[in-house]
């Protein structure tokens, strides 16, 4: 039997201390997609808020119901470009001569220069003008 002092015995080996560190830098890869991941993740949502929260100005902009017309306006807020269609809806079974109300489909289309874009599809009721 051969006897080892302490300091051949003692440590990591070459090879073991590399292992370590790809392991290492395998997780901190990871890691950093992950938080990547979530920092874009966060700007995209925070895009959509504003976003949503133009069209909502936008909306309660629009004008009263019995003043509502169809066809199309479009213009820009906030550094973002936005049109909106008015047109009447097609609906099966209405009966023009007795119904007092005429569905409108409000269709906004909002968009930021940097490419973002929301699209909010609503229906407002407008009185049937008098005939």
């Amino acid at each position: 039997m051969s006897r080892r002092s302490c300091s051949d015995a003692a440590g990591f080996t070459l090879i073991e201390a590399l292992i370590a560190l790809a392991i290492i830098a395998v997780v901190l890869g990871t890691i950093g997609s992950v938080i990547a991941t979530t920092a874009k993740g966060t700007r995209a949502i925070d895009q959509h808020l504003a976003l949503a929260g133009t069209a909502e100005t936008l909306l309660a902009d629009l004008p009263a119901r019995s003043l509502l017309k169809p066809g199309r306006q479009s213009g820009e807020l906030a550094g973002s470009r936005w049109r909106v269609d008015v047109a009447p809806m097609n609906v099966p079974g209405g009966n023009p001569a007795t119904d007092r109300f005429v569905p409108m489909a409000v269709n906004l289309r909002l968009q930021r220069a940097d490419g973002s874009a929301i699209q909010v599809t609503t229906v407002k009721l407008v009185p049937r003008a008098s005939q």
